[in-house]
């Protein structure tokens, strides 16, 4: 998307979808095949955006709350990826100057009706286009993120368990996790770099959480992502299978297992474009006071305040209990075979000081 003369065209658009978006909020919709009574993780969810609405049975809204309401929400039919229909959402600059703790967002969500038991698995299948201008700098960039509930009014910072990021204009994948041991690179026990199997990770103290790095672009080297993913976490275990596709590659289709597990049990499997990218096991996601009991997954543009729009296309969104409702290429992944959670340890006794500034 040229934002070079279309501005106006596309928040003039933009402008009444999303006010008929936001109306769902209050007023949410049963899908037409859920069981009212039924386990919300074994429904079947699809969205291919083809009627200039979100379908009844998709299970997705666009949710009203301060940071989304200068976000853009636009059903189009210019060059979808299938079908004839496809969602582009727009984060548009919003932030005051020197704003602190702003964040401008346009994101659509889970409707709470459908959210599955955080300790449920559950598949999801959806692709996504990043379109131009890509940004290329160091500012915060999240384009599609899987979390836990928190209970309103709770004290807690919790960061995604899962989350497809941007960094410096290359696609990234995230998991984190209650803070767990971890180990700096150059220090008394990792002075090479991290043990085959562990994960690079950024140790964040203050907020008791460790962010992994699980997955990289093709092409891509540990020095184009930042410098604060400097240590090495035993706790988590990352099996690599490929680089993930390049940003700028056009249309990509993800299909990913969300199963967090804070005690050591989690998995998570990262598809794109039919070819295995990453197999993540051990300790994923939070635990502790002020957390509900539902995950819940939203795609679109999550940011720092930034100068200019920054505009994600979206298509074909399924969500199943099994990796065979939603692959459309390539197969499944094998299922693991049953192993022991990884327990928690004490935290590292390391004095070897960390560098790097955090996100």
């Amino acid at each position: 998307m040229n934002f070079g003369g279309a501005v106006k065209r596309v928040v003039a658009s933009g402008a009444l979808c999303c006010t008929a978006a936001l109306c769902l909020l209050g007023a949410p919709v049963t899908p037409a095949h859920a069981e009212a009574d039924g386990d919300p993780a074994q429904r079947i969810l699809r969205d291919g955006f083809e009627q200039g609405d979100f379908a009844r049975d998709g299970g997705l809204f666009y949710k009203n709350n301060p940071e989304q309401r200068s976000g853009r929400v636009i059903f189009g039919k210019t060059a979808p990826y299938s079908g004839s229909g496809a969602l582009t959402l727009i984060a548009m600059p919003s932030c005051l100057p020197h704003a602190v703790a702003c964040s401008e967002r346009a994101e659509v969500w889970e409707r709470p009706e459908v959210l599955a038991p955080y300790d449920s698995t559950v598949w999801y299948g959806f692709t996504l286009r990043l379109d131009d201008p890509l940004p290329q700098d160091d500012r915060r960039y999240v384009i599609a993120q899987w979390k836990r509930e928190i209970i309103p009014g709770a004290a807690g910072d919790y960061s995604p368990f899962l989350a497809l990021r941007l960094y410096r204009g290359r696609l990234g994948v995230t998991v984190e996790t209650d803070r767990i041991p971890s180990y700096p690179i150059g220090g008394s026990e990792r002075p090479a770099g991290c043990l085959p199997g562990e994960a690079l990770v950024l140790d964040r103290p203050h907020t008791r959480q460790t962010r992994a790095l699980v997955a990289m672009e093709s092409g891509a080297t540990r020095e184009n992502y930042p410098g604060y993913f400097n240590a090495c976490a035993p706790g988590i275990r990352v099996t690599a299978h490929a680089d993930l596709p390049t940003a700028q590659q056009g249309w990509i289709d993800f299909v990913i297992r969300s199963q967090p597990g804070p005690d050591g049990d989690g998995l998570i499997e990262v598809v794109a474009d039919g070819v295995p990218i990453v197999t993540v096991q051990g300790h994923i996601g939070h635990s502790g006071p002020g957390l509900d009991h539902n995950q819940y997954f939203k795609m679109g543009p999550y940011r720092a305040p930034a100068p200019l729009p920054w505009s994600i296309s979206f298509d074909d969104f399924r969500r199943g209990p099994r990796c065979s409702d939603v692959i459309r290429i390539g197969q499944c992944p094998p299922e693991p075979q049953a192993s022991k959670a990884i327990g928690k340890l004490p935290l590292s006794t390391s004095s070897d000081p960390r560098t790097g500034k955090e996100p």
